[in-house]
């Protein structure tokens, strides 16, 4: 049976439409699965790499990493003045005092400006959410713009400065992440 144009053009139309509607591919750890891809600005960002973080040997969250370009180089990471996001997505639940003080001493060890920072990092801890499992918390970094807090869909808060986005990054970047294999497993080692 030869197709005539107008089905044709529906035959095309439909195919086109499931092409948009097919998912990005997506990553698994741990039982939590990460898209390959987020839009940051508007920059596509591909994943860099996913690594546990884990405490008193309890898994809390898989955070990913996302990158204008692949890189193991957590330094090239923090001094570039590109677009970049982590996302965690928890395993188990957390009340925002526990997360807010891990993001605490994240910031005090590894802030490459803690004095500088240390306004808008207590600005950003305030509003620190407390998360359910399956939830994810996300930090986008645009230049420009800022770097925005998210939880799920939900933008919580941005806040201005490549330095507040250096402070940040570095928490899971830094020379004292909260765990050697989260930082590896994030580069992509």
């Amino acid at each position: 049976m030869k197709l005539t144009t107008p089905n044709r053009a529906a035959s095309l139309a439909v195919l086109a439409m499931l092409a948009f509607c097919t998912p990005a591919p997506a990553a698994e750890l741990a039982g939590a699965t990460l898209p390959d891809v987020l839009s940051a600005g508007t920059k596509t960002l591909s994943l860099n790499g996913l690594g546990v973080r884990e405490k008193a040997m309890f898994k809390i969250y898989v955070g990913g990493l996302y990158l204008e370009s692949h890189t193991k180089d957590a330094d090239a990471i923090l001094a570039a003045d590109q677009a970049k996001a982590i996302r965690m997505h928890f395993l188990r639940a957390l009340p925002k005092d526990q997360l807010a003080g891990a993001f605490q001493e994240g910031f005090n060890a590894n802030a490459p400006d803690k004095a500088g920072q240390k306004a808008t990092f207590d600005k950003m801890l305030a509003v620190v959410p407390n998360v359910k499992k399956d939830d994810t918390l996300s930090f986008t970094y645009v230049p420009g713009k800022g770097t925005t807090m998210q939880l799920n869909a939900k933008d919580l808060a941005t806040f201005e400065g490549k330095g507040f986005a250096d402070a940040v990054f570095a928490i899971w970047l830094g020379r004292t992440p909260p765990s050697e294999d989260l930082k590896k497993g994030m580069l992509g080692g």
